[in-house]
């Protein structure tokens, strides 16, 4: 009798344990209530990414006469880019459940919750339940937008993320709430798109888990796209104003009154109802108390992947623990499996330039008292970035200053989301910067700084 194996939400972690789990031989049904592919995936990554395309597009018209171009006048008309965002996510959505349909995975649209380590109830839309025996159980139902006290949204005016792809009109003036990875990226977009944005910064610097000079750079360019930054403010009410403005309030007084808000704060795990409880798992709160490297819960037969993990919410980090699960599950990890190794994630912020990053970054090297060598190279130097007419940013690479090993790296400029693929596959192997420095690249090219980075 093959393996049962139950999966509570059909995201990035979801689709690809059932994916390897079904390849490897085990009986797969796939509980989601949305969409599969993920709410936050396919509901706020992809279109926020769609957007921030959209965005681009349009300052390259302005961009165009510096190219030698002359065009007409360019506007954004928000059905096209609302339809455009649709065929995407609707195409993404399709592609899963064509693959998971060719697993013969047992696709069930409704909620799923545990009853003990071993049964998961699925609650149907016209009312029913559906019992599954499982021999085990993953439960990876993602999160949503976090809500403070002090906020309710309408999505006209007061927006979360999810409002905001895009919002029923163009804002006028958008006061974006939250200076981390998110909100930054909302910063670029609507700025991009025309909207005269400001950013309430928390702390002294935007970005604050990331290198100072990235976030510099990103500074830089948010100033001179008039961005207006409120640096050391943290916000704590929003008022709505008779003529349907907003009014944000902050902790040390100062208000900044725009015609929208968006709430880019952080997120919260989907774990209420899920039955984690009631089938045996110790909870702090919405998180689990404990996890092994397995993404193992305290009760055996129950896993937890995705931002219900507590580990780098990032989809493609769900994804590589989606398939570690069904590699546990499934045995293989008796004969050959890599634990996965967080600190050698790599991650991008959308906005432009690109921010991108992977491994160990400077200033935590510095604050350790480790020894390493830096090595940074402008993108200024390279024939691709003046071809381009864009030579912001840099490639910075941080190795072990005697075996040469690549230890991380960040890169700011155009297409580092897709150059720190190079760098990840350097710090995933243990590569040095001498086979950096080595390889025959294209000329002219972008990555041809990460080998003069690497000289």
């Amino acid at each position: 009798m093959p393996l049962r194996f139950v999966i509570i939400g059909g995201g990035p972690a979801g689709v690809a344990a059932a994916t390897y789990a079904a390849r490897l031989g085990a009986e797969v049904t796939v509980i989601e209530r949305d969409v599969l592919g993920g709410a936050a995936n396919l509901w706020d990554c992809i279109p926020s990414k769609a957007m921030i395309a959209t965005g681009a597009t349009f300052n390259q018209v302005d961009e165009a006469g510096s190219m030698g171009v002359d065009v007409a006048d360019a506007s954004v008309h928000l059905d096209s880019v609302r339809q455009r965002i649709e065929a995407i996510t609707t195409s993404l959505a399709k592609s899963n459940r064509t693959l998971l349909e060719s697993q013969h995975v047992n696709l069930v649209e409704g909620t799923g919750r545990l009853v003990d380590p071993h049964t998961v109830v699925a609650s149907l839309a016209d009312g029913t339940e559906v019992t599954i025996e499982a021999d085990a159980v993953l439960v990876s139902t993602g999160s949503r937008p976090r809500i403070p006290e002090w906020a309710e949204p309408d999505g006209e005016r007061l927006l979360t993320t999810r409002d905001a792809y895009p919002p029923p009109e163009l804002p006028e003036h958008l006061v974006v709430i939250g200076s981390g990875v998110t909100g930054v990226e909302f910063v670029h977009m609507f700025s991009s798109l025309g909207s005269r944005v400001t950013l309430i910064v928390s702390r002294q610097q935007v970005l604050p888990q990331k290198d100072p000079e990235v976030a510099a750079v990103l500074e830089e360019d948010f100033l001179a796209r008039g961005v207006h930054l409120l640096k050391g403010a943290r916000a704590v009410g929003v008022d709505r104003n008779d003529d349907a403005s907003l009014t944000v309030r902050c902790d040390d007084g100062r208000v900044v009154t725009g015609s929208h808000a968006l709430l880019a704060i952080g997120s919260i795990p989907n774990t209420e109802g899920v039955g984690l409880v009631e089938a045996g798992v110790a909870m702090d709160g919405l998180w689990p108390k404990q996890l092994d490297h397995h993404l193992r819960t305290n009760v055996p037969t129950v896993y937890l992947a995705g931002d219900v993990s507590g580990k780098l919410p990032l989809a493609s980090v769900a994804s590589m623990q989606g398939k570690k699960i069904a590699e546990h599950v499934m045995g293989l990890h008796i004969v050959e499996h890599r634990h996965l190794d967080y600190d050698k994630a790599a991650s991008a912020i959308f906005t432009q330039p690109e921010i991108a990053d992977v491994g160990l970054a400077e200033a935590d090297a510095f604050a350790e008292g480790r020894k390493v060598r830096v090595t940074k190279v402008p993108f200024a130097t390279t024939a691709k970035a003046l071809i381009n007419n864009d030579a912001r940013g840099f490639v910075k690479i941080i190795s072990d200053p005697a075996t040469g090993v690549v230890l991380g790296g960040s890169i700011v400029g155009r297409h580092a989301a897709e150059l720190i693929s190079v760098l990840a596959v350097a710090v995933t192997a243990g590569l040095r910067v001498s086979d950096l420095a080595d390889s025959l690249l294209v000329h002219p090219a972008l990555a041809e700084a990460l080998a003069e980075a690497a000289e």
